[in-house]
């Protein structure tokens, strides 16, 4: 098993890397969609999805 990880010690690294990066990312976005943030430029205009993001109250 030693020989497996220090053979493949960077591969092992690089992949733990992109995997907390990530959840990071998940992580954010999540935060962000529970307090009402949106992603989207907010121009409405020429969006499909207008009405989905934006409900008017």
């Amino acid at each position: 098993m030693l020989t497996w990880l220090t053979n493949n010690a960077g591969t092992v690294l690089i992949t733990l890397c992109l995997m907390a990066l990530a959840a990071v990312i998940c992580r954010k976005l999540i935060r962000d969609r529970r307090q009402g943030k949106s992603a989207c430029g907010g121009h409405c205009g020429a969006c499909p999805m207008s009405g989905a993001c934006h409900k008017k109250p």
